[in-house]
């Protein structure tokens, strides 16, 4: 290949990672204190492993020996400073104390289940303490390995637990004493030790773990290879090489920040060099980053959860199911965006001589099984635990085919340490989350919410919609995807099902909205991650990813409106046609806000674009045949002026 692109050292990665994603800013541990904190990841994985094949323990034992490997953990190996992160920094001989407590306060469960289940509620001088120290333990663990926003809600959440009766209009409530409030907390499954920490305590870390062993297969950069082997070559190429990549990144990675610097330190180098400008080119990446947690089959890891909060029999393959088509009209909108705006430049796809070998890299294919193999075990009815384990037996034999993908021993181990410490943020967020859980439990938070925003909308649907979508960004920004799935889900959905939505439809659309916080202005880590790897302005980036994922801003409403979409009540006819007029409507849509299709745009066609596409992407008769036809009028419009316009051009 030749005019080599540029791309980040894995020393540059860390950098940006540690400034824009607090769960990669850990200190760099040699020595004695090195090799405590390797074995503590160590057995952290080999419990996880062990529950997961022998079955797991009693919810209150699983999740306090979670809990408190997680804190000691995160105690050891993130520092109190931000401007420590990442450095070879002695640990402060309080930190020692903290990890040590953390320990001792989840122990706490463990050595004395039985007087516990016995006094049923009933709190000793002792038990106040344990539980109090557990509350701050779990905030400052929070701070420090996923940052201030979720940390600061979940105290704005014990502040209105305990000031209820002082609270103003529908927000008042009788208050909770500090007592009460701390056996809420630590001694009943409804806040600290409650579903969402339940759920990272098993499914979720098993399923790092299969994320972590897939990396050790050099699956990460298969996906680079593949992407640009497949898309290399198109209009525009490098731009679809990042969706098609940071999509299937997503199915492995936990976070928007993450599938950025990984993926986008390949691609956004390589889409400046062929024309895009440093803010697009960054907003391509951010955006399909920020895809992937929408992407099933694992979707961040919120999918498990969501299985948790609605309940009601529904399974993980229905919600994965149900996100299939959305996911497919995010990332066929993001496509076509980047397609017309490299058609608007005069962007050219790579050379051959800038293509990787295709024939080397599809003799790789193989590395995509697991991945295949999870949809087919959770398919299959298999429990998700059950699916999670063999996955990751799959993964190390597939491994085994090819001497350069395949998993040693010391890989195994890698892998296990590296699972453990990416679910050290999860485990702190979903613990944290639980605190908010608990008070929306106790004070009647969520229906409160709820009855105030029908209040406030008057009882319409769409403008619920609405509060709730500016409420589910803001809740969800600088969270990440388990803990802003919980905020929202509690918080916001509550006034959706209120109104006749299906609870799947409503958990799904804050989610959504929760997710896209990450590229929305003014926080939007991942679009300024982006901005960091591309060198653009951190705003416009933000920006202009959210102009590309416009699909993500109207896709909910249009499945809320219409399960269809969601497969919910349908039959393939129908689905079929669903899928079409949608893909349609994308790119009416894609093409009205680039201002391009065959040619320039006037802005009459732009809006006739937009119109017409919302039209078709809301499943209903008329109003798919008003977008048909306005959808079949401006493709006419372009192939006629296009033709007088070469027309002139010939006799001129």
């Amino acid at each position: 290949m030749t005019d080599k692109v540029e791309t980040l050292s894995l020393e540059e990665q860390q950098k940006l990672l540690e400034k824009y994603d607090p769960e990669a800013g850990t200190r760099k541990l040699g020595g004695v204190i090195g090799w405590i904190v390797f074995i503590g990841l160590l057995a952290f994985s080999l419990f996880h492993l062990y529950t997961g094949v022998f079955g797991m323990l009693t919810a209150q034992l699983q999740r306090t020996i979670h809990l408190g490997f997680a804190l000691g953990l995160i105690f050891l190996l993130f520092p109190a400073r931000k401007k420590d992160r990442g450095k070879k920094h002695k640990i402060a001989w309080y930190d020692f104390i903290l990890a040590i407590i953390g320990v001792a306060v989840c122990a706490y469960w463990p050595l004395n289940i039985d007087e516990l289940v016995m006094r049923a509620g009933r709190l000793t001088e002792l038990d106040f303490y344990v539980g109090l120290l557990a509350i701050l333990l779990v905030l400052e663990a929070t701070r420090r390995a996923v940052g201030l926003p979720i940390t600061i809600i979940a105290v704005a959440f014990i502040v209105y637990a305990m000031l209820g009766p002082y609270m103003p209009g529908f927000m008042a409530h009788r208050g909770l004493s500090l007592e009460r409030l701390v056996q809420t907390m630590f001694f009943t499954t409804e806040g600290i030790l409650g579903t969402p920490l339940g759920v990272s305590a098993t499914f979720i870390f098993l399923f790092l773990l299969f994320g972590s062993f897939l990396v050790k297969t050099g699956v990460g950069q298969y996906f680079n290879d593949l992407a640009v082997s497949i898309a290399g070559k198109s209009t525009g190429g490098p731009a679809k090489v990042a969706i098609f990549s940071s999509a299937l990144q997503g199915t492995i990675s936990g976070s928007s920040v993450a599938n950025v610097v990984t993926s986008g330190s390949f691609t956004i180098p390589m889409m400046k060099k062929l024309g895009y400008k440093k803010e697009f080119a960054g907003a391509v990446e951010a955006t399909a980053s920020t895809g992937g947690q929408i992407m099933p089959p694992i979707m961040g890891a919120a999918a498990f959860l969501m299985v948790e909060f609605i309940g009601g029999g529904i399974t993980y393959w229905d919600i994965a199911k149900a996100a299939a088509i959305p996911a497919l009209l995010y990332f066929a909108g993001v496509w076509m965006m980047t397609h017309f705006e490299a058609k608007r430049l005069g962007l050219r796809g790579l050379r051959n001589d800038e293509m990787p070998n295709r024939k080397e890299v599809f003799k790789k294919i193989y590395l995509l099984l697991p991945i295949l193999a999870v949809i087919i075990l959770l398919m299959s009815g298999m429990s998700v635990i059950r699916a999670a384990l063999w996955s990751i037996v799959i993964t190390i034999l597939v491994s085994m085919i090819r001497k350069d993908t395949r998993i040693s021993f010391k890989d195994a181990i890698d892998a296990l340490v590296d699972g453990a410490r990416t679910a050290l943020g999860v485990a702190a967020a979903t613990a944290c989350a639980g605190i908010i859980v608990g008070v929306v439990v106790k004070t009647g938070l969520g229906l409160k919410m709820a009855n105030g925003l029908l209040e406030f909308s008057g009882g319409l649907l769409l403008p619920t919609l609405m509060l709730t979508m500016v409420a589910a960004i803001i809740l969800g920004m600088g969270s990440p995807t388990t803990a802003n799935y919980v905020i929202t889900s509690t918080i916001a959905a509550p006034a959706i099902i209120l109104l006749g939505v299906p609870d799947l439809s409503a958990h799904l659309f804050v989610f959504y909205f929760g997710i896209v916080a990450d590229i929305t202005p003014p926080v939007a880590l991942a679009a300024f991650a982006a901005a960091g790897v591309s060198g653009g302005d951190p705003i416009k980036t933000g920006i202009s990813a959210s102009k590309l994922a416009i699909g993500a801003f109207i896709i909910p409403y249009m499945f809320v409106l219409s399960p269809q979409l969601l497969m919910i009540d349908t039959t393939w006819y129908e689905l079929i046609w669903v899928v079409f007029t949608a893909l349609g409507g994308m790119m009416a849509i894609g093409a009205g806000v680039i201002g391009y299709w065959l040619r320039k745009l006037a802005w009459y066609e732009r809006i006739l674009g937009i119109v017409g596409g919302l039209l078709l992407i809301y499943p209903e008769g008329i109003s798919d045949t008003v977008g048909l036809v306005l959808f079949i009028l401006l493709v006419g419009m372009q192939i006629i002026f296009k033709k007088e316009a070469g027309q002139k051009v010939h006799q001129a």
